[in-house]
């Protein structure tokens, strides 16, 4: 997924692997133990196909309307080449949304039941996709940050134990890191080019750093499903060792550049070897991916365009009986 696919702890009541048969939940977790993958034919937890539709849908609408933010600016963008490059990047993030709709359907949730959850706000996304991108800077931090965040999200949970999803993510991942490549030169040609330039990416960085706190969700202290995820290997990681991996990695790229990070507390602790940091707002990301983000309407209402627009094409192709993902007047 972009990011890390929030649940909400409400969602969490009364959800145990009580009244599971207890043989059955042993020679489940001794496979994982044993590093083996759970194929769609195998016994497994009901919290465990549950949780795995879950994170698989949000990650698949994820990469769906992440596409959208970037996706404005293919007409924008500066110079036929780079046109070129977005024009591809973004069709790849459509086809990363249909490979985990694949895999999430091997779990027995239809994809029209998928998408019609999307389209009206049943089921969440990555709240970073909630946020404008302004100028050609912004689409060039997402393409390098925001896609260096998911990289290092799904390069941990491609070793999962869910067998097509980590078949899934291994095919993403390929591609991202050339999407990784194509925002780091954009970001290095505006960083090192005139004053204006210059400018405006350090305005887009400024912007985009909270949400890219956000991005793997809440601390693990107040995360209430992490343990069971990552003693099922649905997780591979915690939230915050994803983020201290991520700054780790990033922080003195960005440094590099000359860019500011706009934290005065960002410094790396020598003798913990962990990253310190302003903490983000947190009350900010749950009403952002709740629903109430500066675009959050804006992106579900094109999708729920693309839905009824696609209409025709899902009656040529499957008939007038066809099931379809909205309810159609």
């Amino acid at each position: 997924m972009y990011g890390n696919a929030y649940i909400d702890p409400k969602d969490q009541k009364g959800k145990t692997v009580e009244g599971e048969d207890p043989v059955k939940l042993a020679e489940f977790e001794a496979r994982i133990l044993a590093g083996e993958k759970i194929e769609p034919q195998d016994w497994m937890p009901a919290l465990y196909r549950k949780q795995l539709i879950r994170m698989i849908e949000q990650h698949a609408h994820s990469e769906i309307i992440g596409a959208l933010p970037e996706g404005t600016w293919i007409t924008r963008a500066p110079g036929f080449r780079r046109k070129l490059a977005l024009m591809a990047k973004v069709q790849d993030e459509v086809g990363h949304a249909q490979l985990l709709y694949s895999a999430a359907e091997t779990l027995g949730k239809p994809r029209e039941d998928m998408i019609n959850d999307l389209i009206t706000g049943k089921s969440k996304y990555s709240n970073v996709f909630n946020y404008p991108a302004i100028t050609w800077a912004d689409s060039a931090i997402i393409a390098w940050l925001i896609d260096a965040g998911a990289i290092v999200n799904q390069l941990a949970n491609s070793k999962g134990s869910y067998g097509p999803y980590c078949r899934a993510l291994e095919r993403i991942c390929y591609e991202e890191s050339f999407h990784l490549k194509y925002g780091h030169d954009n970001v290095v040609h505006l960083a090192t080019g005139t004053a204006k330039q210059r400018q405006m990416v350090q305005e887009a960085l400024t912007r985009w750093w909270q949400p890219i706190m956000h991005f793997f969700g809440p601390p693990d202290r107040v995360s209430v499903h992490t343990e069971v995820l990552m003693k099922w290997k649905v997780k591979m990681m915690s939230n915050d060792d994803m983020r201290q991996q991520y700054l780790d990695m990033y922080v003195p790229k960005i440094w590099d550049l000359g860019l500011e990070l706009p934290d005065p507390n960002l410094r790396k602790n020598e003798e913990t070897g962990k990253w310190e940091y302003t903490e983000p707002d947190w009350d900010e990301f749950k009403r952002v991916i709740n629903g109430d983000g500066p675009c959050n309407a804006e992106r579900l209402a094109v999708r729920r365009m693309a839905e009824e627009k696609g209409r025709w094409v899902r009656r040529a192709i499957l008939g007038e009986d066809a099931k379809y993902s909205v309810p159609f007047a």
